[in-house]
């Protein structure tokens, strides 16, 4: 079973307001993500939010790290109700390609421009743990490498949606 985890902990200073909450092409940048991910997955969350269109969990250990305590949220939830893998993204990442996650099929693995988009096995949880409780560099890239995760060259890049301006960007790629 694969569990998909939306990654919406950010504070998104750059974008100026609640960037999950953002619209693109009428639907949120939150329910989009949750929309994508739930094509691949048996089950959705959302990670670092307290409402959501799914289930939210909140960062492990504590807010305020950066994407790999989503990922790791998302890895022990995953591990307590026997997932095998967690696919995450996001909550800006737009344009996932159709064939993610036979992309990144066999986990571990990873979208080389954006390591936020990765497919995890859920038994990685012990090492990100371990990551985010030393003092080693709290890294996706060095997460990664510690667990041989590959990097996948997806071809067409995922919006990243980070300022007003990558939204609008978004908008015109998507055909408004």
């Amino acid at each position: 079973m694969i569990l998909g985890a939306v990654l919406a902990g950010g504070k998104a200073t750059r974008f100026g307001s609640d960037k999950a909450l953002a619209e693109l092409n009428g639907q949120t940048l939150l329910a989009r993500a949750v929309d994508a991910l739930s094509g691949w997955c048996e089950h959705v969350i959302v990670v670092g939010r307290e409402r959501a269109p799914a289930p939210t969990l909140p960062d492990w250990p504590r807010p305020d790290m950066g994407p790999l305590a989503g990922i790791a949220a998302a890895l022990r939830h995953a591990r307590d109700e026997g997932y095998d893998a967690v696919l995450t993204c996001g909550v800006d990442s737009a344009g996932l390609p159709d064939n993610l996650l036979r992309l990144l099929s066999p986990a571990p693995a990873y979208i080389e421009s954006q390591p936020v988009i990765g497919f995890w096995p859920a038994d990685a949880c012990a090492e990100l743990e371990r990551i985010l409780q030393s003092a080693e560099r709290h890294s996706m890239r060095h997460f990664a490498s510690q667990i041989g995760a590959r990097a996948v060259n997806s071809g067409a890049k995922p919006a990243n949606i980070n300022t007003p301006d990558d939204l609008k960007a978004a908008e015109i790629r998507d055909g408004l």
